[in-house]
């Protein structure tokens, strides 16, 4: 019996979704408004990250700032590659059984971290559950790279929750990160639908981990706002994570990246999300960022400064 494959049509980007039905799409208001890229400083930050064979989070998860960071030589790079085992509702990153690791990526993201003068960098992943430790190993690696090739330059990891990997987070840690960020997303209730391979505690727990093993190491997570939670879920959040030690705090409006995906449930105004920024500095948090076009790695260097002058004695 012969068996015919097709092999025609590219395989979808996020076949675990291809079968949901449309979600509708609300039209972005005018404080959702960004610039094309097309300054010559993105197109150089395109060409270095081409030549050494990266991928960044700026183009996987289709983030609305790559023209403004772009332009300014600033790049998030996503390492182990362009497929996540894990399959969010909110992301825009491929799903699917991800490839082999490259050892030769740390090296590549140090010299691409060089070309670009990165003063502080940012350095995320795609979810390894494949791997018996996430990932952590290849995280210190690159880190380890970096601190190499460029001294002087300040490392941000934004990391996956290490579920169920013992051991991951030490790994990590004993890399000596300037920042150790990992997201919450979202609020608990709605894990199910918006995380559902995430546990929100082991999230929590995560961060707080961080903390017991190197106490001084600037700790950061982010949320998304738009996706159906109630404020006071949201405060409950800045609770969990100020009980845990964390120092930095993000907070930017979803953005629903095709018709497949969680729909955006509102849209949430700029005064609101100052309001939010002023209850969380209430809270004890060192830094916080929010805004509608706020994401994690945005103005992350700058951010970073502020929190260490905020920490130094005075």
């Amino acid at each position: 019996m012969a068996v015919v494959l097709d092999l025609s049509s590219p395989r979808p980007r996020h076949p675990e979704k291809a079968h949901r039905p449309d979600q509708p799409i609300l039209r972005k208001p005018d404080w959702i408004r960004v610039k094309a890229p097309v300054s010559l400083g993105y197109l150089d930050t395109q060409r270095i990250v081409r030549e050494n064979g990266l991928h960044t989070v700026c183009e996987e998860a289709g983030c609305p700032n790559i023209g403004e960071c772009w332009e300014k030589k600033h790049a998030t790079f996503m390492i182990m590659g362009d497929t996540c085992t894990r399959a969010c509702a909110f992301c825009n990153v491929k799903t699917g059984l991800p490839g082999a690791l490259d050892a030769a990526e740390p090296e590549h993201v140090a010299e691409a971290t060089a070309k670009l003068g990165l003063a502080h960098v940012v350095v995320t992943s795609v979810d390894r559950d494949d791997l018996d430790d996430g990932g952590a190993a290849h995280f210190a690696a690159v880190i380890r790279a970096i601190r190499a090739r460029c001294p002087n330059t300040t490392i941000e990891v934004l990391t996956p929750d290490f579920l169920r990997k013992d051991g991951a987070a030490e790994t990590v840690v004993a890399a000596r990160p300037d920042v150790f960020n990992h997201n919450l997303e979202t609020v608990p209730s709605k894990y199910l639908t918006v995380r559902p391979g995430a546990r929100y505690f082991a999230s929590i727990r995560l961060l707080q981990r961080v903390k017991e093993l190197d106490p001084p190491m600037f700790t950061k997570s982010g949320i998304m706002v738009g996706l159906g939670e109630e404020r006071n879920e949201v405060l409950q959040i800045m609770d969990d994570l100020r009980a845990a030690g964390v120092d930095f705090l993000t907070v930017g409006q979803y953005l629903q990246p095709s018709r497949k995906h969680h729909p955006v449930v509102r849209f949430v105004p700029p005064d609101e999300f100052k309001a939010l920024e002023a209850v969380a500095y209430a809270k004890g948090f060192s830094m916080v960022s929010a805004s509608p076009l706020t994401r994690s790695s945005h103005h992350a260097g700058e951010d970073f400064a502020r929190l260490k002058a905020r920490r130094a004695p005075r």
